[in-house]
């Protein structure tokens, strides 16, 4: 029984860890989503605004 806790535990621990890995990875994605959007509205502001 405590073997198979152990084997559960660190399949849980490995799981986590891949997934703050790729956690990091989204949020980066995000923020240059974000910045690209950021500057097609600017851009596209100056354009309307003229």
């Amino acid at each position: 029984m405590l073997l198979n806790e152990e084997l559960a535990r660190a399949r849980i621990r490995d799981w986590l860890q891949a997934a703050e890995g790729q956690r990091d990875a989204r949020v980066a994605r995000a923020a240059s989503r974000w910045e690209r959007l950021a500057r097609w509205a600017s851009g596209r502001s100056r354009r309307l605004t003229r």
